[in-house]
């Protein structure tokens, strides 16, 4: 499983929490925690992306995505 998928398994985790959770301020932050781990996964997606290549040539150095 990609480290994306699992920040995403656990954000939906953490709203399964703050459903159940019968404190207001309590579902709150289970549901702040829940946008910070998606936060997580598309920044994890973006790492994924990213392609650094340390190879010599006029290209040396470059960063590229996809």
């Amino acid at each position: 499983m990609a480290t994306g998928d699992k920040y995403r398994a656990r954000a939906l985790d953490l709203l399964a929490q703050a459903d159940a959770a019968k404190n207001a301020t309590t579902r709150i932050k289970f549901e702040s925690l829940a946008a910070a781990f998606l936060r997580l996964a598309k920044q994890a997606q973006r790492n994924e992306d990213l392609v650094v290549d340390f190879g010599a040539g006029s290209d040396h150095g470059k960063i590229r995505t996809g």
